[in-house]
């Protein structure tokens, strides 16, 4: 399902294709989403040629980013812990509350939005591809 060429894919379109300006401004305005995950969906084009594959992996990462949907993820995976979770105002920035150490929230962040796109990604690709 998920091939180490899928991951490569995934790091030069989501880190080294991505400018300063996208990715500041992907989560405030869809122009710049946009622009984001065009250039995000180049290295799956040596991948796969599949219509379908291609716009999943455009229009998944284009929600997923412009909305930061995995904030919401890092949130309600906390509602499984028996501590519970902080309402969700308190968590908005990043799904985790203010008192979680900085870098942590955010690493946790990142790492759960890598992780949704390589699935879809992955998923697209073994299904359409």
């Amino acid at each position: 399902m998920i091939t180490a060429d899928q991951l490569v894919a995934h790091a030069i379109g989501d880190y080294v294709l991505q400018s300063d300006w996208m990715a500041n401004e992907k989560t405030k305005r869809s122009v710049a989403a946009l622009a984001h995950v065009l250039t995000y969906t180049l290295p799956f084009l040596i991948l796969t040629r599949s219509p379908a594959a291609l716009a999943i992996i455009l229009g998944s990462h284009f929600v997923i980013d412009r909305w930061r949907l995995a904030r919401y993820v890092c949130w309600a995976k906390n509602w499984l812990s028996p501590v519970g979770t902080r309402p969700w105002p308190e968590c908005a920035v990043t799904g985790y509350p203010p008192d979680r150490p900085a870098w942590l929230a955010v690493w946790l962040l990142i790492i759960a939005d890598n992780v949704m796109h390589v699935v879809i990604n992955g998923l697209a690709i073994q299904h359409f591809g």
